[in-house]
């Protein structure tokens, strides 16, 4: 049997124009919806993956206000079986803060009886582009890590993970179990929510803890945005003038020949 916490976090839904807060320090969400990354969608399809094939549980958790329970229950939607919310204004806290708040959520759910042999993490922040959280949650735990983890599997007291080779090939590490890893998107497929799902992840109980101690920030000096990148257009001609061009145009694209 292997229990498994997954992280997520509440971010903003980055499908428009991006601006940013007038400190520079984060990104403007006034006006956007907000999700999680698809690095901790797939890290919470492999925590129910693993969970169901063990025949363990997969507890979600993130650290926020409480907005940040709409991500939860859709975790639960999708098949964790437990939530946890460390309540806490998450502009405040830095990597190392996160990592030491999930630290003392493990610890104090295993003087309670629930060891995690797994503890999964998106491979970074899609809003801070922060990669540190789950390295930093490793040495806490006195855990192995492996980042940039595509796919895994559970065998006996290790855990063999999969992930994308600087070559374009696949690099594998087998690590002894419990162990941290961060997962990247693209090796396997979120699953959706179901009504079922939805309706019974109503029901499930969040866990509210606060974290000890005072956060130390991230010591991030401003987020920049990329410039924009200048569009062309090529006027073709006008009215029936113009179809011979445009017939050159889609044979030079292939789409026609």
């Amino acid at each position: 049997m292997s229990d498994v916490l997954v992280c997520i976090k509440r971010v903003p839904d980055l499908g428009g124009e991006i601006t940013l807060t007038p400190d520079g320090l984060g990104v403007d969400d006034s006006a956007l919806g907000h999700t999680v990354s698809p690095h901790e969608e797939c890290a919470v399809e492999l925590a129910i993956q693993v969970a169901k094939d063990t025949d363990g549980q997969a507890t979600v958790l993130t650290l926020g206000s409480s907005d940040a329970v709409e991500q939860l229950r859709h975790a639960l939607a999708l098949g964790c079986t437990g939530a946890v919310l460390v309540e806490a204004d998450a502009s405040g806290y830095g990597p190392a803060d996160v990592a030491a708040a999930i630290a003392e959520v493990v610890r104090a759910h295993e003087a309670a009886g629930t060891t995690y042999d797994l503890v999964l993490l998106g491979n970074d922040a899609s809003d801070t582009g922060d990669f540190q959280v789950g390295i930093r949650l490793s040495y806490l735990l006195d855990r192995p890590v492996v980042t940039g983890v595509s796919t895994l599997s559970v065998d006996g007291d290790s855990v063999v993970a999969r992930g994308g080779a600087p070559d374009g090939g696949t690099e594998i590490f087998e690590v002894p179990l419990p162990a941290v890893l961060t997962v990247m998107e693209g090796g396997i497929e979120p699953r959706y929510p179901s009504i079922p799902g939805r309706m019974k992840a109503k029901k499930v109980q969040v866990e509210e803890v606060a974290p000890s101690g005072t956060p130390v920030g991230a010591g991030r000096v401003r987020l920049k945005l990329p410039p924009v990148q200048p569009s062309q257009v090529e006027v073709l001609g006008e009215g029936p003038e113009a179809a011979g061009a445009v017939v050159d145009l889609l044979e030079k694209l292939g789409v026609v020949r």
